[in-house]
């Protein structure tokens, strides 16, 4: 089953509103005339009103409907109430949110998120018609451990779990080394092909028409020198990128990379 790519940039604790509308203008600029992948960026919550706006039209021939989608980084698990600085789902959609990361090491690392939390997190986000990209991952000294596996399938269970593996039907997941990320390191390509395989084949052997349509994302590391290799491997679909999104041309050489490898 032929799987459309997806190319999403993680801003992370980045930007500034004239940031924000210099980059989604260099963005429209460099991917205006871009098929067969898709784009989403998450920039800070702060800055979805101001990327909300700059997303609409491009002038081109398109008729003003942009490539880009927009995300997020996070989301609460209530809707409403007395709880002071979190975001809500339906927040996000009021926004034009479409892809909502969760579980991202960093979340995991410096807020103590479990994988139960995040599984619940998932679960919030398909009942309000969002996309999760449920990041995972094993740290270096897992890696070293030989525990990769291990550590991907637990946290895939965490929300089979608790909601079945047909809610993975329209997600997205993000395989994100932890000791790859803004380090400069990467996982080879066949080092990251063969754990993409993994997470595919464990969904497969709960649903394996789920598995097939599942796009799987590469998320250590990825720019414009390893991007090609990477996404001509058959189960890497696409990549979440850090640090290359802040830069238009950058990001977009990984975005055509993953539209040639596709099509």
């Amino acid at each position: 089953m032929a799987r459309r790519p997806l190319v999403m940039g993680n801003w992370k604790l980045n930007g500034s509103k004239a940031f924000t509308q210099e980059l989604i203008a260099g963005l429209k600029s460099e991917l205006h005339d871009v098929t067969g992948c898709d784009v989403a960026i998450a920039p800070p919550v702060m800055y979805l009103a101001e990327a909300e706006a700059a997303l609409k039209g491009c002038g081109c021939s398109c008729g003003g409907k942009s490539v880009i989608e927009l995300g997020a980084q996070n989301v609460d698990l209530n809707k409403q109430g007395a709880f002071t600085g979190d975001i809500s789902a339906d927040m996000l959609k009021d926004f034009g949110a479409k892809y909502i990361i969760i579980g991202h090491s960093e979340r995991r690392q410096y807020h103590h998120e479990s994988d139960e939390f995040i599984a619940k997190k998932f679960g919030v986000l398909k009942e309000a018609g969002l996309v999760p990209v449920l990041c995972i991952g094993e740290s270096e000294a897992e890696n070293e451990a030989g525990k990769t596996e291990e550590v991907c399938a637990r946290q895939i269970d965490a929300v089979i779990n608790l909601l079945g593996v047909e809610a993975f039907n329209g997600a997205v997941i993000a395989y994100e080394p932890i000791w790859a990320i803004g380090t400069g390191k990467s996982a080879t390509p066949a080092q990251a092909q063969g754990v993409h395989a993994f997470i595919r084949g464990h969904i497969a052997a709960k649903s394996q028409a789920v598995a097939e349509q599942l796009i799987i994302q590469y998320g250590g590391s990825v720019n414009d020198a390893n991007a090609a290799e990477l996404f001509t491997q058959p189960d890497i679909d696409g990549a979440l990128v850090g640090g290359a999104s802040l830069k238009a041309p950058a990001f977009a050489v990984i975005v055509k990379a993953a539209a040639a490898a596709k099509n």
